[in-house]
Parts: C-alpha cells; structure tokens; sequence
C-alpha cells in the first residue's frame, strides 16, 4: 500500500493477489502481449472516442497490459502543448493509475476528471503521462478472482456518465467471456 505526501492512498490493500496470480499462471495470462486483447483495445479505443485502451492484469509489483492500444495524441488539443510525450507502455509499476483501485473494490471506476478528485490527482499517471480522464471495469471470472481490468484513458477531460459506466460493464463481461471460451478450448 503506497501514499502520497497528503497521505492519499495510491495503491489500495489487495488481498486477493495470491488467488489471482495461480488463476493467471493456469491461463497464462499476463506475461505476454495477445493479439485477441490487443484488438479488443483498440475496438475499445474506437467505441469511446479515447486515444488510449488497455486490458491489464495486476501482480504485487506490476501491472501488465496485455491488450494495448495507444492512438494518435490530440494534436489540436489545449492540453497537447502541456501534457507530457510519454505514452503507456506495456508494463507500469502497480503504485501507477487507476486500476488497482478497481481490482481492490472489484468495482467499476468513472473518472470524467481525475483532478476534481484529490486520492485520484496525485497519481504518477497525470504528471508523468498527462492523464485526465478514466473509465475501467474489474474482470472477474468464475471463480470469482479478479483478475485485472480493462479500461480507457484520455488526456482531455470526458463526460464518460452512466452510458460510459454501463458500456465499460459490458465490454468487461465479453472480454470475461473470451478468456473462458479460450480455457474451455485449452481443456
């Protein structure tokens, strides 16, 4: 558990990192790069509107974006000629972002503005890679484990509201429903 100089929880209490990490060695989940989730960012991205989209899957250190897509940044943008040119890469330490937060709540999170929310606005992810706006949704399997998120990121401010809320629920419940017809395959 890591806090910032306010005392902000930066990255919650995760008690279910044991379960996840034996429900991801027995899928094989979150070592490697996957076409699969990398085409289910980017429709992701597509659906939204956001320039970056993740499926990511969260260890006690790390967190491991499977499925990546990071899309071309707003040049035009108010925000473009202050935000920093660092983009998401495939790896982020897990003190980083947002979805730890929804991994330990195993809940959904809508961020329209990261910064209107003082635990939220000291996270690494808005200086070091302008981050604004966030709209993830826990990926909980059969068993119950969660086993990471998948979301959307943006460095302009998104009015993301109930339909972002119900359409980031939907997306996780497909993208649930991939890994188990991949597992159902494998047996």
């Amino acid at each position: 558990m890591t806090q910032d100089s306010q005392g902000h929880l930066l990255t919650p209490m995760d008690r279910e990192v044991p379960q996840r990490m034996a429900r991801l060695r027995e899928l094989g989940l979150g070592e490697t790069p996957d076409q699969e989730f990398d085409q289910f960012a980017r429709d992701l991205a597509q659906t939204t509107g956001a320039p970056f989209a993740m499926v990511n899957f969260i260890d006690e250190e790390r967190q491991y974006f499977a499925g990546l897509h990071v899309g071309p940044t707003q040049a035009n943008s108010a925000l473009a000629d202050s935000a920093p040119s660092v983009e998401p890469d495939r790896m982020m330490p897990r003190d980083h972002g947002y979805c730890p937060h929804v991994v330990a709540r195993r809940l959904p999170l809508v961020l329209d503005d990261v910064c209107d929310y003082p635990r939220f606005a000291g996270n690494p992810v808005v200086d070091k890679i302008g981050i604004r706006s966030y709209l993830g949704a826990p990926l909980i399997d059969r068993t119950g484990t969660t086993l990471g998120t998948i979301c959307v990121v943006d460095r302009e401010v998104r009015p993301w509201g109930r339909p972002g809320l119900e359409l980031i629920k939907e997306r996780a419940a497909e993208l649930i429903d991939l890994v188990h017809r991949r597992e159902g395959r494998a047996e």
